[in-house]
């Protein structure tokens, strides 16, 4: 750094906070380490006692830390979202749509290992909302050489770290399976659970079809769901090893692609995600445990947005959730700001 005029400092990098201070009324920086200064910022230098100043000296190798914040942003955005203005040497990246956060962890790791750099974000796979923040970005000195940041492109990758996947609109069919419920002989309490999940997300509920534990008509009714164009298949009761519970034998026989039945994740083991194929269209079909019904979090709010995205979940996905997959039933629920299904 060198010391310079206040009055020759126009387009330099100031190397430290400028206070000021008026009695009563204020004790801050007026202008930050890092700032370029403008010839506007001249009289007000002045006006707090600086007649000298400490800037760094220019050097076409390095790059003052609001540069490299710019080449970090444009790493990091991808569809759906857009930067703030550069303060301090950091951009935020802000969400353009209620969507899911898709995150490129691989790239991410590679371009926050390299040192003097850093992207910071909330987790991916969890459902955002528009003009929710998603991530930060600068660098820790506030000068950095070019090359440098030139190897955090290549760390990057091809593709941007980050993405929100916007959610679609989408048909929900229930298919409600228990002969108790069927009969009458209790009220069903698991539909409305169902349905107000579903309302957080651009949904409309096609119908709910009642059925009692028989395979066949558990399948007849999942298939007539389709049939009216649900893109969701949900269904409740009949999920555990019981003699009488047949909805994951119901599901297997729609000929639907079985991804998974069962979970490292509680509340929730009991879960089934399979995907049925109809005219170059899948349709997600969901067998929820019981304890959806009772419980304020489980599985279901942990997939229901990859779902709603049409984010398609792998077998490789479902076992991911085990380290994170234990909720711990918080006398106030803070989900998703906690730790479950991270």
């Amino acid at each position: 750094m060198k010391l310079i005029r206040t009055e020759d400092a126009v387009g330099h990098v100031l190397c430290h906070d400028i206070t000021q201070i008026i009695k009563g009324v204020t004790k801050d920086a007026v202008f930050r380490k890092g700032h370029v200064v403008r010839e506007e910022d001249i009289p007000v230098l002045l006006s707090v006692g600086k007649e000298h100043l400490y800037v760094w000296e220019k050097d076409e190798n390095m790059l003052h830390e609001n540069e490299a914040a710019e080449i970090l942003f444009k790493i990091c955005a991808g569809e759906n979202m857009h930067g703030s203005d550069v303060k301090e040497g950091k951009i935020e990246l802000i969400a353009d749509v209620d969507g899911l956060l898709k995150i490129d962890h691989e790239h991410l790791l590679a371009v926050n290992s390299l040192g003097e750099m850093m992207i910071a974000s909330r987790h991916g796979n969890f459902a955002v909302r528009k003009g929710d923040k998603l991530a930060g970005t600068r660098i820790i000195p506030l000068i950095i050489e070019k090359e440098k940041m030139e190897r955090a492109v290549e760390a990057a990758g091809e593709n941007p770290i980050f993405e929100v996947k916007p959610f679609r609109q989408k048909k929900v069919g229930i298919v409600t399976t228990g002969s108790e419920v069927f009969k009458g002989r209790i009220k069903d309490t698991f539909g409305p659970v169902i349905k107000d999940k579903v309302a957080e997300f651009p949904t409309e509920v096609i119908g709910q079809i009642y059925v009692d534990d028989d395979k066949a008509h558990i399948t007849e009714a999942i298939m007539k769901q389709i049939e009216n164009g649900a893109d969701l298949v949900i269904c409740t009761g009949g999920m555990s090893v019981d003699p009488d519970d047949c909805t994951p034998g119901a599901i297997m026989n729609t000929g639907a692609r079985i991804i998974t039945y069962g979970a490292p994740v509680l509340p929730g083991a009991m879960m089934l995600v399979s995907y049925y194929e109809k005219e170059g269209k899948t349709i997600p079909i969901l067998g929820l445990p019981g304890c959806v019904m009772y419980a304020k979090r489980t599985i279901f709010d942990l997939v229901l947005p990859r779902i709603m995205a049409d984010d398609e979940i792998t077998k490789e996905d479902i076992a991911a959730l085990g380290e994170g997959g234990l909720c711990l039933n918080c006398d106030i629920c803070t989900f998703p700001n906690c730790g479950f299904g991270k």
